[in-house]
C-alpha cells in the first residue's frame, strides 16, 4: 500500500468536515471522527512514551513501535467504513501479540495489594497516561459500534492495549518496587 502526501493544508476541513478513506465526507463531531481522533491521542501518548524510555529500552522501543503500527492499522480501519473488501481490517493477530507480552511481563511482576497511583519514573508515567487515552479511544469506538458495525478485534486491541500499557508501566517502576500505591482517604 503506497500512500503520497503532496500537501498537508488542504483547507478541506475548513467547514467543519472532513474525508473518510472511501471519500463520504462527515463531520469533524462525528462518533466515527471522535473514535479515529481518540486512537491517534493513544498513538501519539505512545509516542511520548518511547522517547521517555531509557537506551537500555530498545526491546520496550521495538514493541511500542509496533503498537503504533497497530494504532495506525485500526485507524485505516475506521477510516473505511463496512466491512470485507480490499481495506485494512483489524484482525486478531495484533490481539494476541498484546496478551502474550502481558503475560511475558506480568510474570515477573508481584502480584497488586492495591491500586496504583499513575506515576514513578518518568516512562511509568508516561506508560499510565498513554493507558488513559487509550481507555479514551476504546469508549470512542465502543460508542461507535453502538450505532455501525466494527472489527470485534479492534475493541479487543484497545481493551488488551491499555492492559499492556498499566502492565508496562509497573515494568517500569523496577518491576513493581516503585509503584506508588494508593492510600484511601481514611488511610492517609
Amino acid at each position: 500500500m503506497a500512500i503520497r502526501i503532496d500537501r498537508v493544508v488542504t483547507r478541506g476541513g475548513d467547514g467543519g468536515q472532513t474525508s473518510l478513506g472511501d471519500g463520504t465526507r462527515l463531520g469533524k463531531d462525528a462518533p466515527r471522527i471522535e473514535a479515529l481522533g481518540a486512537v491517534d491521542e493513544a498513538n501519539a501518548a505512545i509516542g511520548v512514551l518511547r522517547a521517555a524510555l531509557g537506551a537500555r529500552e530498545a526491546e520496550r522501543d521495538a514493541a511500542l513501535a509496533r503498537i503504533q503500527n497497530d494504532l495506525f492499522d485500526l485507524g485505516a480501519d475506521l477510516a473505511v467504513p463496512g466491512e470485507g473488501g480490499a481495506r485494512l481490517r483489524m484482525i486478531d493477530a495484533p490481539v494476541l501479540r498484546l496478551e502474550a507480552e502481558i503475560a511475558a511481563m506480568n510474570a515477573a511482576l508481584a502480584p497488586l495489594s492495591s491500586f496504583v497511583l499513575p506515576g514513578g519514573t518518568q516512562a511509568a508515567a508516561a506508560a499510565h497516561l498513554a493507558r488513559t487515552l487509550a481507555r479514551r479511544a476504546e469508549r470512542a469506538v465502543v460508542a461507535l459500534a453502538a450505532t455501525e458495525k466494527l472489527s470485534p478485534a479492534a475493541l479487543r486491541y484497545l481493551n488488551r492495549l491499555s492492559d499492556h500499557l498499566f502492565v508496562l508501566a509497573r515494568v517500569l517502576n523496577d518491576n513493581g518496587a516503585g509503584d506508588l500505591p494508593w492510600v484511601p482517604g481514611e488511610n492517609r
